[in-house]
């Protein structure tokens, strides 16, 4: 089955307001399909990432779950390079990479919600895959 890149970040935001999934857990549930683990596999790599490595004390848990994806995506041939470009792409879109960054109060609005991590993480990696809409 062929899902565009829109219905993957649709399906990522959907899994994370679900409660069913953190952010990590999201983004890696979505993206199961460029890996060769199970849902449950995935969800237990996750696990710890909620909130950002450490309860945001560090990166977005999107962002790592991004990044694991592309790891073992690329059996991790050149696998820096596509970090590389990940992690500058999501502080562009998000205007940071750390989740307490991400989540400090500006006018009543965080930096940018979990919701809009997990979709900026999607569709980065997407873009740096080469996974685009038919």
């Amino acid at each position: 089955m062929n899902r565009t890149v829109q219905d993957r970040m649709e399906q990522a935001s959907a899994l994370r307001k679900s409660g069913s999934c953190n952010c990590a857990q999201a983004i890696l549930e979505t993206l199961k399909d460029q890996t060769d683990l199970d849902k449950e596999t995935l969800h237990q790599l996750g696990a710890g990432f909620g909130g950002g490595m450490g309860n945001m004390e560090a990166t977005c848990g999107s962002l790592i779950a991004a990044n694991m994806i592309l790891g073992l995506s690329t059996k991790g041939e050149k696998t820096l390079l596509s970090s590389r470009k990940l992690i500058e792409g999501f502080k562009e879109l998000s205007g940071a990479t750390k989740c307490r960054d991400l989540k400090q109060m500006t006018d009543g609005k965080p930096l940018c919600s979990c919701d809009q991590c997990v979709r900026n993480a999607i569709s980065l990696y997407c873009e740096i895959a080469g996974i685009r809409d038919i």
